[in-house]
Parts: C-alpha cells; structure tokens; sequence
C-alpha cells in the first residue's frame, strides 16, 4: 500500500516535529504553505504553536476558506494543541478576532490548564491506541469544555484539578489532542491518524 500524502500546515508551531512523525508512521509527509500545495496533499495536521497567529497567516496566505473547504469535503485532519483549537467550531476566551477552521462539533477552552509555566507532562490512556498509556506534553493547552454528540472521546485527564477534562477526541475524519504527541518519540497517535487517511481512500 503506498504512503498517504500528509501535509503540516507550515505557517508556525512544531512543523518540524510533525513532519518526522509523520514519515515514522508511515506518511509521505509534506509542508503545505500555499493553495497549491495544499492541493495536492490527501489529509493535513495542524501543528501546535500560536493559534492566533496560525489563524491570522492562514488569512494572509489566502488558505482560511481552502482550508474549511477541504475540512468540509472530508479531508482527514489532525489538530494538536492550537491544532485542536483551529477544528473547533467554539472558542471560550479567544481573541475577539479569532478565526477558526471549524469542523469539529466542540468547545474548546483556549490555555485552560494555565500559562506556560503550567505546563505539565502525564500519562493517558488514549481510546484506539494499544500499547498501555501514551505520555503526554501539555504546554499552554486547551480543553474541550464541551462535545456535541458526535463526537467520540478519546482521552481524558484522570488527576488533578483538570480531571475528567476532554484532551483527545475524533469526529469522523476529524482528530484533535490538547497535547504535543509531536514532541515525543512515541509515534502512535500519528499511526492512528494515518491509518484513518487509509481508511478513506
């Protein structure tokens, strides 16, 4: 079976990052910064980083409503971090400004685990992933505050005073994580997003 093109939105954020575990999940993984290229890719992960100002180039580059064209026409696509926040179709404390993608039927808490110096790493049990716990990188993360009923949960945070909060979930072609599988060497959750790019073909 020959590799699914993947793209990385390559505007700011862990581009790098994605692109490697792209290529170890078995992706031919590309970065896509213009119509163009985005044209020619199968599926697209839309990386951690700022999501304002993802946001604000994707509208500079003319790549907003391309984007939410593509989402729409069933695209598969991956949103990590500012990832996941870019496929909601809510926001709680975004910029008045802020634009979005859309997609996912979800609200979504930007930084709601707290500034950067709140960051924390932990494990989770990640529903579709075999292999015990996925260790996950939470910098500035947000949450889904709410999930429409389409939506399949995925993973929750089980301690703290986040626990129970929604930090992964899928709906339909459609994947989002609070957290940074990227920078990790685990490269599972991209196997799994790939495997869904395989599915659709």
């Amino acid at each position: 079976m020959s590799s699914p093109v993947v793209g990385v939105l390559a505007l700011q954020g862990d581009v790098a990052e994605h692109l490697v575990a792209l290529s170890a999940a078995g992706a031919a993984a590309v970065r896509v910064r213009t119509v163009d290229e985005l044209a020619g890719v199968e599926a697209l992960v839309l990386p951690g980083g700022e999501s304002t100002t993802i946001s604000r180039l994707a509208a500079i580059f003319d790549l907003l409503d391309p984007l939410r064209e593509r989402v729409a026409e069933g695209m598969p696509c991956f949103g990590s971090c500012a990832g996941m926040i870019l496929l909601a179709d809510r926001l709680i404390d975004g910029r008045s400004d802020q634009e979005t993608i859309g997609g996912m039927d979800v609200t979504v808490r930007r930084n709601a685990f707290g500034r950067q110096v709140a960051s924390f790493e932990t494990d989770l049990d990640v529903e579709g992933i075999e292999g015990g716990p996925m260790h996950a990188i939470f910098i500035r993360a947000p949450w889904i505050e709410e999930a429409g009923p389409s939506i399949q949960v995925l993973a929750r945070v089980d301690t703290g005073p986040a626990a129970g909060r929604i930090v992964a979930a899928r709906q339909g072609h459609l994947l989002a994580s609070s957290f940074h599988p990227e920078l990790t060497s685990d490269a599972r959750l991209h196997e799994y997003f790939v495997d869904m790019v395989r599915g659709q073909r």
